[in-house]
């Protein structure tokens, strides 16, 4: 896959979605109910990926869970005035089964969503949850073997991170840096009957869609695995899980698409163990922190490894970026994520400008009025980069270079793509500040002719001459978080 072009993702929050459209179309909030008007909005030209987040049969004593925590509700409440119990539909990434849920139309309303999906030529991407399961699972009853286990004296001592289930003691689902989760049972990743039923669910799985988010990929690994679970997981097995896993799954799917969210710096490990892309999470958070030099570090990576990256600026567990980012801001933040190299994650509401990041629980979300412009803004953008075919050509970072009263060109990125047709160049002032840079252009044949600098996102157009580009550097200015995208072609003779 990654030979491919890299996937432009649009994240759905199905439910949620499912419920606006009802209530704007007057039609049932399922799947196979949802007008052809409301598909051919969903998302820009440019998004080839559509990622229906919480399509899977969710846990009825899951859902029981979350309505009798305090803690749960009172956060449903701040992210929905007035929520209901009617409004609470349990986790999605507490799985009953694989199954289409009822809520969203069934097994019918999922293949309606992916005929109608690829008739407008956009992929699907559906979750799977590779760590634990909700305690109703069918596998909890069926194979305790598939699960970590503790005796009668662990669940005395420690209830919150141990249940009981028809006469066995299972671990609850936790990652090694916080509390167990209440609602979920934790599977074991040494445990090789459960890695053959994780290829057949991934298969199956595979019928539905042409590739998978897996939710919190590194605690798989062996590595994290044992160090989260020591020895009542038993002997790590000489070959990874992932490796185990989707190779098997492959031989079923050979174009199916896998994404990892990846923490802690195990992206490079994922991709090493067959993952097509991995979250790019510490680009996101050098990007809130506004640093550009950090931003540039990160950049200067293997390209091998940045082609396996997700970039994104929000998504389901991170704040919207319109509450965390100024205006400004997130538009060259948006500039960046959609000219690097890499698979890009936008979220819906992301376009509108919506500042409230809504629980996962949730099948409704409160009414917030649209950012002006901005959803305008991202359709250019997304639109331009896609019709230029930048990303087709080859990627490299660009030094800024300032002169000695001058140092503005430190808060500045650019960097540059080059194909067999067409070249561009990316400028992005990443500070509230003006600043200025000399940006020496690393294409042959520049010398002795003039160069027309379009840009894709203002059609604002600069004729330079070619041999000063090449030795001294273009000249840029850009106000505080501006941007260039330019397109450079030779000027008529």
């Amino acid at each position: 896959m990654r030979k491919q072009r890299a996937p432009i993702i649009y994240e759905v929050n199905t439910r949620v979605w499912l419920s606006d459209v009802g209530l704007r179309y007057g039609c049932p909030a399922r799947l196979q109910d949802v007008p052809k008007e409301a598909w051919d909005e969903l998302s820009p030209p440019g998004v080839d990926t559509i990622w229906l987040m919480g399509v899977w049969q969710r846990s009825p004593e899951g859902r029981a869970i979350a309505l009798a925590d305090p803690e749960l509700r009172r956060g449903f409440a701040e992210a929905l005035p007035g929520v209901t119990d009617g409004d609470i539909a349990g986790s999605p990434y507490c799985v009953r089964d694989y199954v289409a849920d009822e809520g969203v139309g069934g097994p019918e309303g999922l293949v309606a969503a992916r005929a109608e999906l690829n008739r407008r030529e956009l992929a699907l991407l559906l979750d799977y949850v590779p760590n634990h399961v909700a305690p109703d699972h069918p596998w909890v009853a069926a194979h305790p073997e598939y699960f970590v286990r503790g005796g009668a004296e662990d669940l005395g001592r420690d209830p919150a991170a141990f249940l009981e289930r028809g006469g066995h003691v299972y671990a609850r689902g936790r990652d090694p840096f916080f509390p167990p989760w209440p609602d979920v049972v934790q599977l074991n990743a040494f445990s090789q009957g459960l890695r053959t039923s994780t290829v057949d669910t991934l298969a199956r799985i595979g019928e539905y869609c042409d590739g998978v988010r897996c939710d919190m990929a590194m605690l798989m690994t062996n590595q994290v695995f044992d160090r989260t679970w020591g020895a009542r997981a038993g002997r790590a097995p000489a070959k990874d899980f992932w490796p185990s896993v989707l190779d098997r799954v492959r031989k079923r799917h050979p174009g199916m698409t896998f994404v990892a969210e990846a923490y802690w710096d195990m992206e490079w490990t994922l991709q090493q163990q067959g993952f097509d892309y991995c979250y790019d999470k510490r680009l996101y958070d050098r990007l809130l922190g506004g640093d550009a030099g950090s931003v540039r570090a990160h950049l200067t990576a293997g390209l091998s490894y940045q082609q396996g990256l997700v970039r994104f600026l929000e998504n389901h567990d991170e704040p919207r970026a319109a509450a965390t980012m100024h205006p400004a801001k997130a538009r060259a933040a948006a500039t960046m994520i959609a000219t690097l190299p890499g698979a890009v994650l936008w979220h819906e509401g992301q376009f509108e400008g919506r500042r409230v990041r809504v629980p996962v629980f949730l099948a409704r979300r409160p009414d917030e009025p649209a950012a002006e412009g901005l959803r305008a803004f991202h359709e250019r953008l997304i639109a331009a980069v896609a019709s230029s075919g930048m990303r087709d050509g080859a990627w490299r970072l660009l030094d800024c270079h300032g002169w000695p009263d001058n140092g503005s060109c430190a808060g500045m990125l650019a960097w540059s793509w080059a194909g067999a047709d067409a070249r561009h160049l990316v400028v992005i002032n990443l500070q509230d500040r003006p600043a200025q840079a000399r940006l020496p252009l690393p294409w042959p044949g520049l010398r002795e002719r003039q160069w027309i600098l379009r840009d894709l996102l203002t059609g604002a157009v600069h004729e330079r001459a070619g041999t000063p580009m090449h030795t001294e550097g273009l000249y840029v200015e850009l106000d505080g978080w501006a941007t260039h995208v330019f397109t450079v072609e030779p000027a008529a003779p």
